[in-house]
């Protein structure tokens, strides 16, 4: 058995006799990895979780695509002729992201839930659960790379519209070392759906959520409310000096960097929303030189680099603020194990407590971890 070539999930051993369990959400993209896997011989089992009912968080009927996206993931086990299982993570999922994500937004963060799932649950309890179930590793359908240096290393994904990265940065060496993700490779979207419709799958043609799988079309303040009522009490909206200016229908409706709806025109130069005070029920505006940020405070930073984190006094490398802004030069000075302060050589608008700032390699595809961003500054 020694002596058999490596698989292609990386097991010097037959398909076969590698289990693979796949995070299964119902979507295309983790049903073609599971129909890939299943049609190369590996040991396949499909699990996916139950991490809230629509119904119940919207308080309203009718609203449960989680239990169509449940039901496309079993149509594919079966499909395929693979075992799937369904788990109940509703409470773990509201412990360890709805709650934390209904906190951070009153605070006047912008919170990222998708990386949190990622943390807590997904890479967390589920890959404790596949450990469980004896497999040898885990595969989901996000599009990233794991490639093998010294130690496997996280990459981004080819089609860089596609690439993830900034959701999986807290991704663990340890993590690393068990997940697979077999899409990361792919150069288009377009090549998921043809393997979808090569292998017949029912899911082919399914539209990819936009959404997080919590707030459906968009609309945080109404999910704010029903988990906070009161968070949508009305308030000042304020100038840097504490003038006020106007008055806002509650905090939960803005954003930091907003100009539009603020009702405030007619002022002379632009405003735009600089800081939200919910304590006070203050939306605080000021000019858009105010929402430059040239220095971020980090904290909770999952390092991926060959050396640890604090044994320089400085990296020079890219980072990404938003998940929607290309990596940019910085300076991170490590402040210890798990908190540095980053410099960004070009000032960056709307930085945001309760973000990511995600590291990458200056050159070529490496991801070297990052950290979440608790304080901006000029």
């Amino acid at each position: 058995m020694r002596d058999h070539p490596m698989n292609s999930l990386g097991f010097a051993k037959p398909p076969a006799d590698t289990r693979v369990v796949v995070a299964m959400s119902g979507g295309v993209d983790s049903s073609v990895v599971a129909a890939m896997l299943a049609e190369e011989g590996y040991d396949v089992v499909g699990v996916t979780l139950q991490l809230y009912d629509h119904g119940a968080a919207l308080a309203k009927k009718g609203a449960c695509c989680a239990g169509r996206d449940i039901h496309d993931a079993r149509r594919v086990a079966e499909t395929m002729g693979f075992p799937h299982y369904v788990l109940d993570y509703e409470n773990t999922f509201r412990e360890a992201v709805i709650e934390e994500f209904a906190d951070a937004y009153l605070a006047g963060a912008t919170p990222v839930p998708c990386i949190r799932c990622n943390e807590r649950v997904k890479f967390k309890d589920l890959l404790a659960t596949a450990r469980d179930l004896n497999a040898d590793c885990m595969a989901t359908g996000h599009y990233i790379q794991r490639k093998m240096g010294a130690a496997p290393e996280l990459h981004q994904a080819t089609d860089a519209n596609r690439d993830q990265s900034y959701f999986l940065f807290s991704t663990t060496a340890e993590q690393l070392d068990f997940l697979r993700f077999p899409l990361g490779h792919l150069a288009s979207k377009a090549e998921t759906r043809a393997l979808a419709a090569k292998y017949g799958l029912p899911v082919a043609d399914k539209p990819d959520s936009q959404d997080i799988c919590f707030v459906p079309n968009g609309n945080y303040a109404a999910v704010i409310e029903k988990l906070r009522p009161g968070a949508a009490d009305p308030g000042e909206i304020v100038d840097m000096a504490g003038n006020v200016l106007g008055a806002h229908r509650g905090v939960i409706h803005y954003t930091i960097g907003q100009r539009k709806g603020l009702g405030i025109g007619g002022l002379g130069e632009p405003l735009y929303v600089v800081r939200l005070d919910p304590e006070t029920r203050r939306v605080i505006v000021g000019p858009k030189e105010a929402l430059s940020t040239r220095k971020v405070a980090l904290r909770e930073i999952n390092w991926l680099g060959d050396e640890a984190f604090d044994s320089r006094a400085e990296w020079h490398l890219n980072v990404k603020v938003r998940s929607t802004r290309p990596p940019r030069p910085a300076v991170i000075r490590p402040l210890s194990a798990t908190e540095a302060e980053v410099e960004l050589l070009d000032p960056e608008d709307g930085v945001s407590a309760g973000q990511a700032c995600v590291f990458y390699a200056p050159e070529g595809s490496r991801i070297f971890g990052g950290g979440w961003i608790w304080r901006g500054r000029n």
